[in-house]
């Protein structure tokens, strides 16, 4: 299991088998460089000459030396030329996979200044033992080969004296949430024959338990008599019980309500519109926008910030079978609406319909803000690096935004303009599930559907379906499995609320 710490003894005193040193380009030689030469006994001025190196971004030295008679690895990794948090948890990242890769299991991070970073030391702690812990993960629940098993034990993050204390608290919060991150990996990485609907209802009820939260979950009878067609009408050609979970943190009758809700389909085929099976091979990770939120609310819950906050999600599997819903079904959803079924591979607004339509007449929440695996348009038009925003309400837009920058689940804001609602009309039903293609952009006409079940209510949709899985080139990410995309967003958007 994973250890991390803080510490404020000099890193080369601590009993580790790496130590990391981040070095941005075109570095100064400075003292403590010449110190560490003269610690160790080499010459790092020349080692970086004759190695080219000069802290560009995404370069590395790694040094092998004897110290105490003992082995270790000293880890030079390069920042770039950008001074920024990003850049810091990318060259964190970066030594930690180093070391892994050099089968190293404990390291020492010789960490950034809250003066570098021009912020508090208990940000930078945070945000560092976060990435710290995302670099760490890895879904290895079903290698019985121990060399392939995950190889980094113990992290030790390196502070100064007069941070120590401050930095202890960004610690203290940042382990709650690289679990509720960690927690929702494990989740999506999952086989989807080892998370159903109803094993995902159960883990849900499991941290109710474990943190004293509200919980209501309606099975796939009740969903039926509620009139949530949408829902109904998707996990109708599974075996598996479609179920509707939610999860309730109250701080207090005076404070904001505001309300998550995530998409899980805990796998997707396409339905009767059958995906390829090379596109079918992720879809165990359809569910990731609910594993967003069920892990987040653990957070919040264990962070207590002085906000109402509610976890919906609405969980089903799509399947073909005799059972299933066909194209040209109409269903009616739990606000009233009606909608053509086009395509069955268009599910996830379905079950996000009804859910949205229960979060307004039931909470009146201040705002609402939905993670959802939606559209492969959105994959394609943002590619996996950014979350597609779309919105109509500026303000709430902007509180994303800052939270996006403050946590590092970045999001990029698609137009949500009136021009484009026209193409979810049908001419048998209120709406139509799959937008007309003469206005293409797949995810803003979801997006469109979806804004028929908020009212007037603030509302954020974001587009999960290009970041919450195999993203590559970003090292505190694996190159294949789940990201835990939106979940450090927004816990820090529930924290930082006022």
């Amino acid at each position: 299991m994973l250890q991390i710490l803080l510490s404020d003894t000099s890193i080369s005193e601590l009993d580790v088998q790496a130590c990391i040193f981040l070095l941005e380009h075109n570095f100064a030689f400075s003292d403590a460089l010449d110190r560490l030469s003269s610690r160790y006994n080499i010459n790092l001025k020349d080692i970086f000459a004759q190695r080219n190196f000069t802290g560009k971004v995404g370069s590395f030295v790694t040094i092998p030396t004897m110290y105490h008679k003992e082995l270790r690895h000293l880890i030079f990794v390069g920042v770039g030329n950008v001074v920024s948090t990003e850049a810091y948890r990318r060259a964190i990242a970066s030594g930690i996979r180093i070391a892994e890769n050099n089968y190293l299991t404990s390291l020492a991070v010789h960490m950034p200044s809250a003066h570098t970073l021009n912020t508090t030391a208990y940000y930078v702690a945070q945000q560092m033992v976060i990435i710290a812990s995302m670099a760490a993960y890895k879904f290895d629940h079903y290698i019985t080969d121990p060399d392939r098993k995950a190889k980094v034990q113990k992290i030790v993050l390196c502070v100064t004296t007069a941070d120590l204390n401050e930095s202890e608290k960004g610690l203290h919060d940042a382990l709650i949430i690289a679990h509720a991150v960690n927690t929702a990996r494990h989740w999506i990485d999952l086989p989807p024959i080892n998370l159903t609907p109803v094993d995902l209802s159960e883990k849900a009820r499991q941290i109710a338990q474990d943190n004293n939260l509200k919980l209501t979950i309606f099975n796939e009878i009740e969903v039926t008599q509620m009139g949530m067609g949408g829902l109904s009408a998707v996990g109708r050609g599974s075996d598996n019980d479609s179920q509707f979970v939610i999860l309730e943190y109250h701080a207090s009758p005076s404070a904001p309500t505001i309300c998550l809700v995530g998409k899980g389909i805990t796998f997707d085929s396409g339905g009767l519109s059958i995906k390829p099976s090379n596109l079918m091979e992720t879809m165990k990770e359809d569910m990731s926008g609910a594993a967003a939120v069920i892990a987040g609310i653990e957070a919040i819950a264990r962070l207590k910030p002085h906000i109402n906050v509610v976890a919906l999600a609405p969980l089903a599997e799509n399947l073909p079978s005799g059972k299933a819903t066909k194209p040209g079904d109409i269903v009616r959803f739990y606000n009233g609406k009606t909608a053509e079924i086009k395509d069955t591979d268009a599910e996830g607004r379905l079950i996000l319909a009804d859910a949205l339509s229960y979060a307004v007449k039931h909470y009146k929440p201040t705002a609402i803000v939905d993670f959802a695996t939606l559209t492969g348009a959105c994959a394609h038009a943002l590619g996996p690096f950014f979350t597609g925003l779309m919105s109509q309400h500026d303000e709430l837009v902007e509180r994303i935004i800052r939270s996006a920058e403050r946590s590092g689940d970045r999001v990029w804001r698609l137009p949500l303009d009136s021009d484009y609602k026209p193409a979810i009309k049908s001419t048998v039903a209120d709406l139509s599930n799959i937008g007309s293609r003469r206005y293409r952009a797949g995810a803003i006409t979801a997006a469109w559907f979806l804004k028929n079940f908020v009212e007037d209510t603030p509302w954020v949709h974001l587009d999960i379906a290009g970041t919450a899985f195999d993203v590559p080139d970003i090292p505190y990410y694996r190159p294949e499995g789940a990201t835990g995309a939106g979940i450090r967003l927004l816990i820090d958007l529930v924290v930082n609320w006022k």
